[in-house]
Formats: C-alpha cells, structure tokens, sequence
C-alpha cells in the first residue's frame, strides 16, 4: 500500500498504477478529459481496487443521468466484492459506503462518508472536492464552506492547495463573501493555472457584483484555466455570454451561443442548462432565438421521466416550453406530481420547491402571468436546495419578476427585485436597473 497525491493510503503497490490514480485525481479537480481513461487503466490492471470501483460509481451518480444509475449499481457490486476479497484502507471502505449511501437515495449519507474521510486524512483533496459536488447538487453552500475550511490548514505546503482555494472561492462566493471569494479564487489560479472550477468562482463574483468587464477580461486572460476542460469548458463560455448580456451585448451571446456553447450537441444536463438558461435570457430581453430552442427539446424530451434531478428537469422544462411542446411538458408535470409523493431526500426536492417551481414555469410558458408569478415567487424560498449556483439559479428569479410585472403585481416585484440586489451586495446589474426602470414606469402610470 502506498500514498497517493493527497497523503493518503492506496491500495496500489505499482508505482505506474499510483501515478494513474493520481491523473484521476488531478483529472477530477482540472475537470480534464482523461480522468476517465486513467481511472480504466487501474480498474483493468488492478480489478480489487474497491475505490477505483467507488469512484467510477460516485462519477456516474455525479452526470445525473438516469441510464447511469446502473452503472452505479454495478459499480458498487463490483467494489463490495473486491472489499470481499482482499479488503482496503478506512479511507476506501468510506468511498464504497458513500456510494451505497447515494445508491440508497441519500446523498446526504454520502456527504457524511466523504466528511469521515477527511477527519481520518483531511489532506484528502479528492475526497474533500467530492463532498464539495454532492453538496452541491443538493444547494448546501453553508456546508460546502465549513468542509472547505475544516481541511484547509492541512492543504498549507500540499501540492493541490491551488484546487482547494478554487473550492473555498466558489465557497465564498455562494456565501456572500465576494471580496474573499475574489481574493481567494485568485491564489488559487496562481497555484493551478488549470483551476476551471477556481476560475469559474472568480467569474461568478464579478457576475454577482456587476463587473462585467473585469469578468470578461478574467475569462480572456486565463484561457490555460479551461481550454483543456471536458465539458465544463461550455459552462465557462456561458459566464462569459452573461457578462456580455450584462453589457448589453445580446448580439455576442448569441454568438458565443452558437459557435461555443452548442458547438456540441450534447445531451448533458448541464449543457442543457448552459442553452436553455442563455435562451430564456435572451427572450426576456426581446431577442429572437427562432429555432434554437428544438434541439434542446428533442434531448429534454428523452428525459422526462429521468427524475435525477430537479435543477435539471426545470431545465428541461425550459426547452420544452421553449419549442411549445406541449404534451411533453404535461408529462413532465405529471411526473413531477408523481415523485413527489415518494420516499427520499429528491423527492423532497421535487414537492417543494419543484411542484411551485414546474407549474410557474408552464404557466409562464402560456401567458398566464400572475400564474406564473405566483407559483414562481412561492417557490423561491426553496430554491437554492435543486442545487447549482446563485447565477444559474437565477434565471428562476428573472422570469419571476418579469412575470410579476406583466401580471402588474409592481410592489411585491419590486420586494423581490429589491431582495435579488441584496444578495449580490447592493449591486445593481442591467437586468435589475432595467427592470426597476420599468417598476418606476407602472408606479407614475399608476399615480397618474
């Protein structure tokens, strides 16, 4: 047994093995495209390796993909009998019980396995970036934070402390600390140029405080941060199209939509969001996509009945309503109501705030403002536990108020607009300036 990059014990006595595992855990953190080609070479030479196993499971949990929980599942089987048969490491016996855990539909419990390993190994930088995605998924930005910040002191001299910071950035930023966020992501770029996760934190607080060129400039500036990247490189090019939509450059958005961000067509959930979260934005400031909505909607179709995830099935159902497709948005909402009478800490999610969420989205969809409005804006509370960031979460609260305004509900659009600038520290972005702008219009037109 040997120790990996990150000072922990492995179950690898072959040093070209331990180098492969340790391009996993590299590849995870720098999002790189040959973290899964590593993480094959040690499974086929060394099959009793139960994280390896683990790993490849927690990976597939992690694309959201319902066809994927199979591979999960086989995955899990495969660690168990490899702990059967030669056994492993406290540290890799977490990593198959984290799995069973997200298996059993409790991610929280997978959390809690990652958060043992870091109290046996807190230089466990692989460990400590998982705990950071599954909380994640599941919008705890608090618990995110404190993970981050009960290891960082064991990451002073480690070789990864660059991804590191990158996550306490991203911390920090969903916390509301921006300056520290800026301060932070910013280290942490000097230490690991390839840092797209550390990056993307820097980027998301310039989004939140209204500074679209340094944002832009940030992007440009630090193309080795993610050019290299799978696709989360897509996910880059969809900040910087906000930050020009920020500067009322529509017209590059839609390029960079275009030529960038859709330049493959995946069916990624977080693709899908990318497209159909850039779409409604630019709808709701009076552009026209024609067309561009369909192909989202073939993917979205296929996925109707997935159920992984509510931040991505809203996502799908912006496509849908984007390209009218009626029946399939029926059935989504169906479904909706059907998992959400079901056991499990998603079927929470689905109930509240997803039940809210979906019918004001449909609503949206067919012109029913107030409708739409008030689904949209009782949801709101819940929003943050579907998961994802306050910028992608935030094309939610756009259609709310702008929903609130066609509808004329002016003084609790206003209440909510008002709340949505607090939370980005007092900065007005355009999105908010137009649309107090508009706020100021209904209320003259209403004294008059």
């Amino acid at each position: 047994m040997r120790n990996d990059i990150c000072d922990s014990p492995v179950s690898l006595n072959d040093p070209v093995l331990v180098d492969h595992w340790n391009r996993v855990i590299t590849g995870f953190l720098s999002h790189g495209t040959q973290t899964p080609v590593h993480l094959g070479k040690v499974l086929e030479d060394t099959p009793d390796f139960a994280m390896g196993h683990a790993a490849r499971g927690v990976f597939s949990l992690m694309m959201g993909r319902a066809e994927l929980i199979a591979v999960a599942r086989d995955a899990h089987k495969a660690a168990l009998a490899a702990l059967g048969r030669t056994g492993a490491a406290p540290r890799e016996k977490l990593w198959v019980q984290a799995l069973g855990e997200w298996l059993q539909g409790r991610p929280s419990g997978a959390v809690a396995a990652m958060e043992a390993a870091l109290r046996l190994q807190p230089r466990d930088t692989l460990s400590a970036k998982v705990s950071h995605a599954i909380r994640f998924v599941l919008g705890d930005a608090r618990g995110m934070r404190a993970s981050v910040e009960a290891v960082m002191d064991a990451h002073r001299d480690h070789p990864l402390r660059g991804y590191l910071l990158g996550c306490h950035a991203f911390t920090l930023e969903e916390t509301g600390d921006y300056a520290a966020a800026e301060r932070t992501g910013l280290q942490g770029l000097d230490l690991a140029p390839d840092d797209a996760w550390g990056l993307h934190a820097v980027a998301h607080v310039f989004d939140m405080t209204a500074r679209p060129d340094s944002g832009i400039t940030l992007i440009e500036d630090h193309k080795g941060a993610w050019d290299h990247c799978n696709n989360f490189r897509y996910h880059v090019w969809w900040h910087k199209a906000l930050l020009h939509m920020d500067r009322g450059e529509t017209d590059i958005a839609l390029a960079l939509y275009d030529d960038q961000i859709r330049a493959e067509k995946t069916d990624d959930y977080r693709d899908i969001a990318n497209a159909t979260s850039l779409l409604m934005r630019l709808e709701l400031e009076g552009l026209d996509v024609r067309d561009r909505w369909d192909e989202l909607a073939a993917f979205s179709e296929a996925r109707v009945e997935d159920g992984c995830l509510v931040f991505a099935d809203l996502h799908y159902m912006l496509a849908l309503s984007g390209a009218q497709k009626g029946d399939a948005a029926d059935a989504m909402c169906a479904r909706f109501a059907r998992d959400a009478i079901r056991q499990g800490e998603m079927a929470l999610r689905v109930a509240n705030p997803g039940l809210a969420a979906i019918a004001g989205l449909s609503a949206f969809a067919e012109g029913h403002w107030d409708q739409a409005f008030q689904n949209l804006a009782s949801a709101r509370a819940a929003m943050p536990s579907i998961g994802g960031s306050h910028a992608q979460r935030d094309v939610f609260e756009r259609m709310t108020i702008d929903a609130g305004l066609r509808a004329g509900r002016v003084e609790r659009t206003a209440q909510i607009l008002a709340q949505r600038t607090a939370q980005r520290g007092g900065h007005q972005d355009r999105f908010a300036q137009t649309r107090a702008a508009s706020i100021s219009n209904a209320r003259r037109i209403a004294a008059q």
